[in-house]
């Protein structure tokens, strides 16, 4: 090897050195965008960080799934992540729908899209209340 070949092959190695990690962090991660990956968690109902479901029309935001309490008194769940860009979507309880606030998606209470410029629907979750504890699952 000459000095040449030398300092080229060190120079790679070097600039593989310092910019690797900035590579590796351009990647995206869409594990936020609620990918509808396995969930199973169980909420206690009677503490007061959940209680919003003890009411009609009442929400809240668990493990990237949005749980709500129909105006019927049903419990449904579904990926918090509008499939759109990624925005955390809000249960409108006056019309059982859930709506993205950035650009206007509309989904069902099954996660269904209504109205645009979602066009994937999003992940629902299934429920089942035993007492006082809800458990949320996929």
């Amino acid at each position: 090897m000459n000095r040449n070949e030398f300092l080229t092959a060190l120079g790679v190695s070097a600039g593989t050195v310092v910019f690797a990690p900035f590579l590796v962090s351009c990647t995206q991660n869409n594990s936020a965008l609620g990918s509808g990956g396995a969930v199973d968690f169980t909420l206690d109902l009677t503490l007061p960080v959940n209680a919003s479901l003890n009411s009609n029309g009442g929400s809240l935001l668990k493990s990237g799934v949005i749980v709500a309490k129909t105006s019927a008194g049903a419990y449904i769940a579904v990926s918090s992540a509008c499939t759109h860009e990624g925005s955390t979507i809000n249960f409108n309880s006056a019309g059982n729908r859930f709506i993205c606030p950035n650009h206007g998606a509309n989904f069902s209470a099954t996660g269904s899209v209504l109205l645009g410029p979602a066009t994937s629907p999003l992940t629902k979750y299934n429920t089942t209340l035993a007492g006082t504890s809800l458990r949320v699952y996929s």
